[in-house]
């Protein structure tokens, strides 16, 4: 990690690059390239950042310097709010030198499934559902809708939406798995306390022209009436399509386009990222860690447990970052467990 704070480092690794980026051949292979030049605006980003964070560092101390040779009360207490706003943005920062995955600055597309439990899983998997549309709203992503299925007396039976922004999926990648929920049921008269479960899925977004080919025997393409969110044409022609592909079982729906060939496109484009990763990874582990672990949706199992009785928590399994403060999570603020499991994951991997 001291390594990623270094500016001369950086400005090395900025330098090396570039001699790459000038090489005759260095766009012969175009993917190996935007690789390149994408971890190269990546360090040139980092070094403008480290610099302005030096440079804003060494302000405050001659400030400083100045108060203790005569005090004034309206500096020091520009100086405590300049302080403050550095300490966050230093903070914000090592944040950003932990996003070093190849997929880390993608959009990536999030599906969300209830699991047994009907009713109950249905409205907790509407309710993560929620917190996912707060957090991108509160922190300036734009979330696109794939395919949504409504419960039949409350919440959701699947949702499927793209989350586009800068380092969406680096920021997001760490709610894969199974989430519970410890509550009073809204849904029971008798005011017992419910469990319930369900999974989200965090995919990168891998580019649409990405090298894989696609068999027709390989995958079966259903059209269905579009149901829920949608528009006005929803519910009055079959342009849901629903694409499954045979070898890896991977099943992928889009209703949110005006007609089927739109669907269709959009629906194979999240077929091929996922076909890529794939086929792209060696190793199981490395598969598993990007498009998230296959867990039953049940107990012990679960990344995270948001508890409403007999007490209020939020836990995540994993890094052991706890919230007491439960609305506040359900509300979009996801932060504190995606910088835990930022620094988890750069542990596991040392």
């Amino acid at each position: 990690m001291g390594t990623l704070f270094d500016l001369d480092k950086l400005n090395s690794k900025s330098l090396e690059l570039n001699s790459k980026i000038q090489e005759p051949n260095f766009y012969s292979n175009r993917r190996e390239a935007q690789k390149v030049i994408d971890e190269f605006n990546l360090i040139n980003e980092k070094i403008t950042t480290l610099k302005s964070l030096k440079d804003n560092l060494e302000l405050n101390k001659e400030a400083l310097e100045l108060l203790k040779e005569e005090f004034d009360e309206t500096i020091m207490q520009e100086v405590e709010s300049s302080l403050l706003q550095l300490e966050k943005d230093i903070d914000d920062f090592s944040l950003l030198v932990l996003l070093n995955g190849e997929y880390d600055k993608n959009n990536c597309y999030i599906d969300i499934h209830p699991g047994a439990g009907g009713t109950e899983s249905q409205d907790w998997a509407d309710m993560l559902y929620r917190m996912y549309v707060r957090y991108a709203e509160a922190n300036n992503f734009k979330l696109e809708l794939i395919s949504f299925l409504e419960g039949e007396e409350a919440g959701i039976k699947s949702v499927s939406f793209l989350v586009k922004g800068k380092n969406a999926y680096g920021y997001l990648k760490g709610e894969k798995g199974v989430h519970r929920l410890v509550r009073i049921s809204p849904f029971d008269a008798s005011k017992r306390r419910h469990t319930s479960f369900a999974s989200v899925e965090v995919t990168p977004e891998i580019d649409s022209n990405i090298d894989i080919e696609i068999e027709e025997k390989d995958i079966r393409i259903d059209t269905y009436r579009s149901s829920g969110a949608g528009g006005q044409n929803v519910n009055k022609t079959d342009s849901a399509v629903r694409i499954t592909h045979f070898p890896t079982g991977i099943v992928v729906t889009c209703q949110n386009q005006r007609n089927q060939i739109q669907n269709r496109e959009t629906a194979m484009n999240i077929l091929k990222s996922r076909l890529y990763l794939l086929k792209e990874q060696e190793q199981k582990k490395k598969i598993s860690s990007l498009q998230g672990e296959q867990k039953n949706i049940e107990w012990g199992s679960q990344i995270r447990s948001y508890v409403f009785c007999p007490y209020t928590m939020v836990k995540d399994h994993r890094t052991e970052c706890v919230v007491s403060d439960v609305k506040s999570v359900l509300d979009g603020n996801l932060e504190p467990f995606i910088k835990a499991y930022l620094r988890f994951e750069v542990k596991q991997h040392d």
